[in-house]
């Protein structure tokens, strides 16, 4: 498995932990600590899929995906087509985000939603599954819709995810009447 690393600008694909290492070391603003670098080690050897990210300072981090991908060029390509056809879940078509069809979509988006603890009156991001039926003229319409509705109705610092990802999923149900 390899990893992809990414800081601001400064990205790179590598074939080992050691490598990943010295692409840190040579930023100067990142500042590998042993623990930090036991916690990559732990990372690229897990059965984990999903990116990791790791703090440099307030709000600001560098990023970790593993991947298949041999170069640079193959990860890139890679993402672009796997999130266009990861999201159609209706077996036998296949609708990419922008394809215009109109109709009845069910659109289901795990997103971060900020709720308060009751007990400490702190905030904290928690993880929430939302699902919709709504009329659309394409899927990333539907996308659209499904975050304009929460976007009223959670914590304005709730994150949502791009409609790219594997985050967002939809399925056409039909022509309405």
């Amino acid at each position: 498995m390899n990893l992809y690393l990414r800081y601001f600008d400064n990205e790179t694909l590598v074939y080992n932990v050691d490598e990943a290492f010295d692409f840190l070391r040579s930023i100067q603003e990142i500042t590998l600590t042993p623990d930090m670098e036991k916690d990559i080690r732990d990372y690229a050897n897990s059965d984990i899929s999903f990116p990791k990210r790791y703090k440099v300072r307030s709000r600001v981090y560098f990023i970790i995906i593993k991947t298949t991908a041999g170069s640079m060029e193959e990860f890139k390509q890679k993402r672009g087509v796997k999130n266009s056809s990861s999201n159609v879940q209706n077996a036998g078509m296949s609708l990419s985000l922008y394809d215009e069809r109109a109709g009845w979509y069910e659109g289901s988006l795990d997103f971060k939603r900020v709720v308060m603890v009751p007990g400490t009156g702190k905030f904290e991001y928690r993880d929430t599954h939302f699902v919709a039926r709504c009329k659309a003229m394409s899927p990333i319409d539907c996308y659209d819709r499904i975050v304009e509705y929460l976007r009223d109705r959670v914590d304005v610092r709730s994150q949502f995810p791009s409609a790219k990802g594997k985050s967002f999923k939809f399925r056409y149900l039909g022509m309405w009447k």
